[in-house]
């Protein structure tokens, strides 16, 4: 009987764990299933009591970026290391140096901090690929950005391939949670190819430490939801109450605020850069971010949706903003208003899934929360006759993500519905009884 009750708990537990939504792959992401942060730690040269290297992070994620106050990589150094100096990004913190008494480090700390330069930091302390404030861009959107680069020299370690000891307990925060690291690895040097492609070097040695996103640890609550709407029903659908959080009682300060408060101005205005605390207008849901997805017209040949994206978050500018959306007709997308686009096809012969982002300089900022707060365009199908239909929420996508997060979709059985042919007979066949009716008593009336 033991090993059975044994297996009969077992098997419970995994019901329970799928029914609270729990999953063991958080970090697998189906749309974009080898997406990762890549961390590439290359030792260009030995010094006599350490070494020089080049740490590069690569964003090899499609629509995932690292927006402003930008990354933040951390690890545990394996010995007693420290960093003599440093280009293109700086530690948090200097540490406990006061053993040293003629050159001073710039960091002792046995686990170090490291983030970006800002833009404009003085030309004799940057690198290449570094001073962009720990802006990360997605590898679709703009691939050039989608790199970050220090220089560090490192002392009190091993002067050779042998002695040089791997630091672990990478971590990489963009700039909160989310992301997990694993373990160094060992990989063939890194070779560099100068600019006219006549000679080629290459890093005494090389590691790579590769990070993946998990929307689970980012985040308590979701970050975006999605609203319907379309011309052939008089409904709305919103975002379900609480979706990303309650509002909280009038007596609790700071929760929300609404958008005709006397004390907006002073409020937003009085803000503190530091400060990441979302301030959300009021709403149902409080979510941050709302999609809307309108399906607005409907020809003989084709069919066409508006797409509202509108910021709630009256602390919070989203620059390089992008949109993925799952629908079964991208494979007949013709035309698309002021968004850029790019098909994303995961899986061979399947395009069913969309990415979206705004113009450079004209759209590519979704501003705070306000009148300016929202970006807006539309899309021109053309009909499929073996799949299309305004039936069942055929016209409404599977699936959205905002920069990355799933946004909560309304339930299915709440999508605008299809007037329905019967429907429209019972009502014509009592509006023309009514009228028949009427003009009875009229005649009746004048007799």
């Amino acid at each position: 009987m033991g090993p059975f009750l044994s297996m009969a708990s077992a098997i419970i537990s995994l019901f329970l764990l799928s029914c609270f939504g729990i999953s063991f792959t958080e970090a697998y992401d189906a749309l974009d299933p080898i997406g990762n942060i890549t961390i590439k730690w290359d030792i260009m040269s030995w010094t006599s009591d350490g070494y020089v290297a080049t740490v590069s992070i690569h964003n090899f994620q499609q629509y995932r970026h690292i927006q402003a106050p930008g990354w933040q990589l951390g690890w545990t150094w394996a010995k007693k290391e420290v960093i003599w100096s440093m280009l293109g990004g700086q530690t948090m913190e200097q540490g406990d140096c006061s053993r040293f008494h003629v050159s001073i480090p710039h960091c002792c700390k046995r686990d170090p901090t490291v983030v970006d330069l800002l833009p404009g930091a003085p030309y004799i302390l940057q690198t290449a690929n570094c001073c962009r404030g720990g802006v990360l861009s997605s590898w679709v959107q703009d691939p050039l950005n989608a790199v970050s680069a220090f220089q560090v020299t490192v002392g009190l370690a091993g002067t050779t391939n042998k002695t040089v000891r791997l630091p672990k307990n990478f971590s990489l925060r963009a700039p909160g949670p989310g992301y997990t690291c694993g373990y160094p690895k060992l990989v063939r040097p890194t070779r560099f190819v100068s600019p006219d492609k006549r000679r080629a070097t290459q890093a005494m040695m090389t590691w790579n430490v590769t990070c993946t996103y998990s929307q689970f640890l980012a985040q308590k609550t979701p970050s975006c939801c999605v609203s319907l709407s379309s011309f052939y029903n008089d409904t709305v659908v919103n975002c379900l109450p609480c979706t990303c959080g309650c509002r909280h009682h009038a007596t609790d300060s700071g929760s929300c605020i609404q958008s005709d408060s006397p004390h907006l101005a002073s409020v937003v205005s009085h803000r503190i850069k530091s400060n990441n605390t979302p301030l959300l207008q009021c709403t149902s849901h409080m979510c941050p971010v709302r999609v809307h997805w309108h399906v607005k017209l409907n020809y003989k040949e084709y069919w066409r949706v508006k797409i509202t994206i509108t910021n709630f978050n009256y602390r919070m500018n989203f620059t390089q903003w992008n949109l993925v959306v799952q629908h079964p007709n991208f494979d007949n997308l013709t035309q698309i208003f002021s968004f850029n686009y790019k098909p994303l096809t995961p899986y061979a012969g399947l395009n069913d899934t969309a990415m979206l982002w705004g113009v450079r300089y004209y759209n590519d900022l979704l501003m705070e929360a306000g009148p300016f707060g929202n970006v807006q365009s539309e899309l021109l199908f053309r009909k499929d006759k073996s799949s299309f239909t305004l039936d069942k929420g055929w016209a409404f996508p599977r699936r959205i993500y905002f920069n990355g997060d799933d946004c909560v979709m309304p339930p299915p059985d709440a999508y605008p519905w299809l007037p329905n042919s019967s429907q429209r007979s019972v009502i014509s066949t009592l509006y023309a009884a009514a009228m028949i009716l009427a003009s009875g008593s009229l005649l009746w009336a004048y007799r």
